[in-house]
């Protein structure tokens, strides 16, 4: 190997060899790995809990090679009976959104960008030369796949409780009036968990040509469908694809994604070799779509909507005791998410809290149980009043 070859020399027992390692030795190590990060004490609010007994369930999948190829409703030899499971997996997630089967169609991604990425491949066909808007509060995941697909992206205002500001978009597409314009809302923005207004987003563009509105609910599409939202925010409202997510709130071991669109704005049944069959989504990992399936089938309707519902509770708990503590939380009605003035750096590392800025977030699913929030809430009033960990 050449010196302009070389590879930076990895930690030590861990680089990859020209000879086989001992497996055995190596599962060890990765056992010793999981052991440690179990065991560490340090909880991650906001991030899936991995549920052992649920993993433990699930882990006979790991044995299994599942490569689907091309859409969900392809006809194809390399079907090894997975296929049903995908589309069960998808009526789920379409009655989420308010539609069906019949009139959307989709796909599971191994994850939300992946998802993102291939709805607005499908998104930006009808338009002539869309810009995308965006609330400025987005994902950055949406700026991201944003430059990925070369798209002009520019960014509305935010209102006071983080949604998207429909006269602010309507400025921004009268600027660039006949361009067609692709609007991604938000279900459940990184900031307040808001929700931008569906109906209220199409209504102040409608008269400036062609749109199209994609609904980014990674965050907060399953919450927002167990919950008696005043806000319209899926395809049932009028938006034209929507992308979803199954890991955070379910506890999965890996990202999940899923992209659903309506059968009007696209066209699903290209034969190959056309555009449609070179979407990011061609080759995709099936063993994601098992895992979904069981751990819905698992829970079942009610148990999500339980989950979904104890971990309201749980964000309205945390707000009131992190405001007796003067830390000014700030949440969206029904969300998940809470943010807060970002505490001291001791409380910031024993609890591993996400921050941006002069804020810092929690997400309450998973671990953040109502005693993690009292211990929390009681590390956040030390903290102001100066205490040291």
């Amino acid at each position: 190997m050449s010196p302009r070859t070389a590879l930076t020399t990895p930690a030590e027992g861990l680089a990859i060899g020209f000879q086989p390692s001992p497996p055995q030795a190596d599962a060890h190590t990765l056992h010793q790995l999981q052991q440690a990060l179990a065991s560490a004490g340090r909880p991650f609010l906001g991030l899936p809990d991995h549920q052992g007994q649920v993993m433990a369930e699930l882990a006979p999948l790991l044995a299994l090679f599942i490569h689907h190829q091309g859409s969900p409703y392809d006809d194809s030899r390399f079907d090894d009976g997975t296929g049903a499971y995908e589309e069960a997996v998808l009526t789920y997630f379409a009655a989420l959104a308010g539609t069906s089967l019949e009139e959307a169609h989709g796909c599971v991604a191994a994850s939300p960008r992946e998802a993102l990425l291939h709805s607005l491949v499908l998104a930006r066909r009808g338009l002539p030369a869309p810009s995308v808007y965006v609330n400025e509060q987005a994902h950055a995941d949406v700026g991201r796949v944003c430059k990925l697909l070369r798209m002009n992206t520019v960014p509305v205002a935010a209102q006071g409780d983080g949604a998207m500001d429909p006269d602010d978009l309507r400025s921004q597409v009268r600027m660039r009036r006949g361009a067609g314009a692709l609007v991604v809302a938000t279900c459940g923005t990184p900031r307040h968990g808001a929700i931008d207004n569906v109906a209220d987003l199409r209504a102040a563009v409608a008269e400036f040509g062609p749109v199209h509105l994609h609904v980014d609910a990674s965050a907060g599409g399953l919450a927002a469908a167990h919950t008696n939202l005043e806000v319209p925010w899926s395809l049932a409202h009028g938006a034209h694809s929507i992308t979803l997510s199954g890991h955070p709130l379910l506890g999965l071991p890996a990202p999940a994604g899923i992209s659903l669109a309506r059968r009007t704005h696209t066209r699903p049944a290209d034969p190959p070799g056309t555009e449609a069959d070179r979407l990011p989504a061609t080759s995709r990992n099936g063993l994601i779509t098992l895992l979904l399936w069981a751990r819905l089938r698992s829970l079942g309707r009610a148990g999500v909507a339980a989950m979904v519902a104890r971990s309201q509770d749980a964000a309205a708990y945390a707000f009131a005791r992190f405001e007796a503590a003067g830390t000014a939380p700030q949440r969206f009605p029904g969300s998940l998410t809470l943010t807060f003035d970002k505490p001291a750096r001791w409380v910031v590392d024993k609890w591993n809290l996400h921050h941006s800025g002069h804020r810092a977030r929690i997400v309450t699913t998973g671990p953040m149980t109502f005693t993690a929030i009292d211990e929390l809430a009681a590390d956040l009033a030390d903290a102001r009043q100066g205490v040291a960990a």
